[in-house]
């Protein structure tokens, strides 16, 4: 999808539709993290998503520990 930035005062903005914010989760109360590595600019949510994503592997790994064990043989 190409984009043109839009003027808002004295600075530019990009434009990001409906689906692709609902699709990734992000509202305009959604902190952004933006990083670039001199090639091209990455906008990303900041998540603190790490102890949700123990817990769910926690929880994925006590309901299949039978089976996890089985194929860790």
């Amino acid at each position: 999808m190409k984009k043109k930035l839009s003027a808002i005062g004295n600075s530019y903005g990009v434009v990001i539709e409906k689906p692709i914010l609902e699709l990734l989760n992000i509202d305009r109360d959604t902190e952004l993290e933006m990083t670039t590595d001199g090639h091209r600019l990455v906008i990303e949510p900041v998540r603190t998503g790490k102890k949700s994503l123990r817990a769910s592997a926690e929880k994925v790994m006590k309901k299949h520990d039978a089976t996890l064990r089985k194929l860790a043989k």
